[in-house]
């Protein structure tokens, strides 16, 4: 008799491991198919523009990819690339050149910005100044939201951009 209730406590402390051992498990797989936070939060970036200064480039990330964020002074040209907020108006791009992907850099003294990779120039809207790329540099999907940019998110002026043919879906 005694030889049957240790065989039950065995039997019952084997399941009761058994069935901790699943739940983890199973915790476990649901961890590594849920998305991970940077996945996650790749998806949409927000800017607050309204501290941005005027032609100070603000470099900000969406998707691994470099997005260069200009506030225009006065004397910029205005451009049917830019982006208007109130009464102010920005450049917002990626920042990998068209030509071959390569990070062109901003000089503030001329609004311009280089590639020096093959020296390919874009103008203080994105327009290409000086070949070899074969384009501008190209415009992320974004919304506007009060003062701020919601990047990865399509608003009705990204939409607009796309009909018009000033940038290429990305």
């Amino acid at each position: 008799m005694e030889n049957n209730s240790r065989r039950g406590f065995m039997g019952m402390a084997f399941g009761a491991v058994a069935a901790v051992g699943g739940v983890f498990a199973l915790g476990g797989m649901k961890r590594a198919w849920d998305q991970l936070p940077s996945v996650k939060a790749a998806g949409f970036t927000t800017v607050d523009l309204s501290t941005a200064q005027a032609n100070v480039l603000n470099v900000e990330k969406w998707r691994g990819k470099p997005i260069f964020v200009l506030k225009k002074t006065k004397d910029m040209k205005a451009d049917d690339r830019d982006v208007v907020v109130g009464s102010d108006r920005f450049h917002v791009s990626i920042g990998l050149c068209t030509h071959l992907g390569c990070i062109p850099g901003y000089n503030a003294e001329d609004h311009s910005f280089l590639c020096a990779c093959h020296g390919g120039m874009y103008d203080s809207s994105a327009n290409v100044t000086k070949a070899p790329p074969p384009r501008g540099l190209d415009i992320p999907p974004f919304k506007i939201d009060g003062t701020k940019l919601v990047l990865g998110e399509t608003g009705p002026e990204y939409e607009k951009m796309l009909a018009d043919g000033i940038t290429l879906p990305v």
